[in-house]
């Protein structure tokens, strides 16, 4: 994962469908980088005389809309043409209700066809010096003013912030207050505050209270400032507590410090001094920083869809297409928490939007962000995220809901669409962020999405724990590819993980493959904590860590029709807590393995079904729980109908899942499964784009 820059220094324009014709696209306002918001916007080009021409800013389209509003109704769609080039805001545009368009008479905001406009709340960094060493230092006088920035971009590429140690990770030797009741540190905040570090690890540096602290836990990363350094009994002290207590999932749990001077000692590494206004760099092999492009974020979004679902005023029928946004800000608080699973705690996003309706984003890209690239929050209904580009993402890509259900029908989130995404490099800032994250939301559908190279999981469903009334059901999460997950980082994470009632759910035709969890919980498809009522059918899942699918528990969920293959460790299924019903049905699955056991985990209370599966290890005897042979294990009363049998793989050491035409597993019924159907779809630039990706091979447990 960690030349997942590689692609950047290569990014690729968006496809524009439209794009074509050389003449100039008829429109009702066009926008260009040498414009004027005093202008018409009428005009593609300036007049020689000067006297009128095309709108400088998204903010003068809209604005100019307005006016043409304000004379009636609109009687037709509107076009807004925007020519390539770099639009530069200090804060997020934002569009209200005032700023709808219609069923009939939608309002499109588009790329000029060809070309790319970048809407960049970056600030470039200019008259770098050389400096002691191998660094260049520049100065930022808004710094002085108080604003400072959190991330720093060269040449398109993400710089690392200053950072000890540069890749690995510290161990503590402890947490700060040892809990004597393990359940009732969840509640004491005393438990969560500090820890003891080894000696020499951390110092009382000159800007102790300017650096980040980030602290490893099991499925989350706490960011920590630091209260107060003791060196004499190596004990850090944080402003705010972690969402866990200290040393609750390992007592030598792993954190490093970032944005410390004294870590800026490899190359693509920054440090910025808040007092002197200067920015600091180690360039990488081949940088000239006396021409390069050097950009550092200022908004945390850049794109705000503000509507106010509460009193019935939607922001609708808006159109963005072909649109790039760039260069969004992180903010680090003093006093607050910055944990939690999914970061579904973050407050914005890039692109945020409430109370939107029949909005879409098409053909658009995210990238070098700070947080979630596209937030669908409260009151988003009917909106769709179409063939859009999000990469470099300090969080996760996009998100679809609220993490509490609203009381009324209008304030809450539901039938939005993902389609065609490729959404991928994330967790730079919160590692813990996913994907597509699904909160209190349901009608949705992720479709055709190719999504990788993220910290944790890549898609999640669901934000109920047990078995309380359903919050997020009718979900459609399907033909995606999610794969190269966890990277041996975080742990207790799924390519696809859902949580609570959910009836409607389905999760199919999804291949998901190389989930590297740290320790446990590597997982392909991973029914959580109350998860029923979910299909989970033609999937294809290989090299996982610790099972193809888990379920910790749920109600009736059934698993049918999927591959499920070379999971590393534990089984190939697994099944956690056993209740009083039905946990699943596992029906007509091809399960292939070489390591580990065929099921894993409890099986002793019978409440669940298995039936008509084709199983076969590849090394060795089928077993099943309780080292039984499948003769006996069927007279137990499960998998009848199953069979222990070669199902006749094309390749499957090259994952080539094809079945031969004798393969036995198709006797029993099993529906072949097209994996060539899966994924991106359209051109074959756009499909072909995740392949420009160089990154190193995700080694599981046991491979060299």
């Amino acid at each position: 994962m960690c030349e997942r820059w590689l692609l950047h220094a290569v990014v690729l324009a968006l496809l524009l469908a439209s794009a074509g014709s050389a003449g100039e696209p008829p429109a009702d306002f066009y926008v260009a980088p040498d414009g004027k918001d005093t202008w018409s916007g009428k005009l593609p080009a300036a007049r020689p005389d000067g006297s009128d021409g095309p709108l400088a800013t998204l903010q003068g389209a809209r604005d100019a809309i307005r006016r043409l509003k304000a004379k009636g109704p609109l009687s037709k769609p509107i076009h807004v043409m925007i020519r390539g080039g770099v639009y530069r805001i200090a804060e997020p545009i934002v569009f209200t209700a005032d700023d709808s368009g219609t069923k009939d008479s939608p309002i499109t905001y588009a790329a000029w066809p060809g070309e790319k406009p970048v809407v960049s709340g970056g600030v470039p960094i200019t008259g770098w010096k050389k400096a002691d060493g191998s660094l260049w230092t520049a100065q930022v006088p808004a710094v002085l003013r108080g604003r400072d920035f959190r991330q720093l971009f060269v040449a398109g590429r993400r710089a690392t912030p200053a950072r000890i140690p540069n890749l690995e990770t510290f161990r503590a030797t402890g947490p700060g207050v040892v809990p004597k009741d393990r359940n009732a540190a969840r509640k004491d905040p005393a438990t969560k505050i500090s820890l003891h570090y080894q000696e020499n690890d951390l110092k009382a540096w000159a800007d102790l209270d300017e650096l980040v602290v980030v602290v490893y836990h099991s499925w989350t990363t706490s960011r920590h400032r630091v209260k107060a350094l003791d060196p004499a009994s190596r004990l850090v002290t944080f402003t705010a507590p972690s969402g866990w207590p200290m040393g609750y999932w390992e007592k030598n749990q792993r954190y490093y410090v970032e944005f410390v001077r004294e870590g800026l000692d490899a190359p693509g590494e920054w440090y910025l001094d808040c007092k002197k206004g200067q920015v600091s760099y180690y360039p990488r092999p081949g940088e000239d920083m006396a021409t390069i492009e050097t950009v550092a974020p200022v908004p945390e979004d850049l794109l705000r869809l503000e509507g106010d679902p509460a009193a019935g005023k939607m922001v609708s029928h808006v159109v963005f297409e072909g649109l790039s946004f760039q260069h969004a800000d992180w903010v680090m608080p003093r006093a607050e928490p910055v944990d939690g699973q999914a970061m579904a705690s973050l407050k914005t996003a890039a692109i945020f939007a409430r109370g939107a309706r029949h909005c879409t984003f098409r053909r658009c890209e995210i990238a070098h962000v700070g947080g979630y690239g596209l937030w669908l929050e409260q009151g988003c209904k009917d909106n769709r995220v179409e063939q859009c580009h999000l990469y470099d993402l300090g969080g996760g890509g996009v998100r679809l809901g609220e993490t509490r259900l609203p009381a009324q029908v209008e304030l809450q989130a539901e039938r939005n669409e993902v389609f065609n995404c490729f959404i991928h490099d994330g967790g730079h800032v919160y590692h813990t962020a996913v994907g597509v994250w699904i909160g209190q939301s349901s009608y949705n559908k992720v479709q055709h999405c190719e999504i990788c190279d993220f910290y944790y999981t890549g898609v999640s469903v669901g934000w109920s724990w047990g078995y309380a009334p359903s919050s997020a059901h009718h979900n459609a999460i399907e033909h995606n590819h999610i794969h190269h997950l966890g990277w041996g980082q975080l742990s207790d994470m799924g390519g696809i993980y859902t949580l609570g009632v959910s009836p409607g759910t389905r999760l199919c035709y999804n291949l998901i493959h190389d989930v590297l969890a740290y320790s446990y919980g590597g997982w392909g498809l991973y029914t959580d904590e109350g998860s029923t009522g979910i299909l989970l059918e033609n999937n294809i899942v290989y090299r996982t860590k610790d099972g193809c699918f888990h379920q910790h528990y749920g109600r009736e969920n059934i698993v049918r029709n999927n591959i499920l293959a070379f999971s590393a460790t534990r089984g190939q299924v697994v099944r956690s807590r056993q209740e009083p019903h039905r946990s699943f049905t596992l029906q007509r699955n091809i399960i292939y393995y070489d390591q580990g056991d065929l099921l894993a985990g409890n099986w002793s209370d019978g409440n669940f079904l298995l039936e008509g599966n084709c199983y076969w290890n590849a090394r060795g005897k089928v077993t099943f729980p309780g080292g039984l042979s499948l003769e006996a294990w069927q007279k137990k009363g499960h998998d009848a109908g199953s069979i222990i049998a070669d199902p006749k793989f094309v390749a499957p050491q090259r994952f080539d899942f094809r079945l031969q035409a004798d393969s036995p597993a198709l006797k029993l019924g099993f529906q072949p499964i097209d994996a060539s159907r899966i994924g991106l779809v359209g051109p074959s630039q756009w499909v072909d784009l995740p392949k420009q990706i160089q990154r190193p091979r995700l080694l599981l447990p046991g491979e060299k």
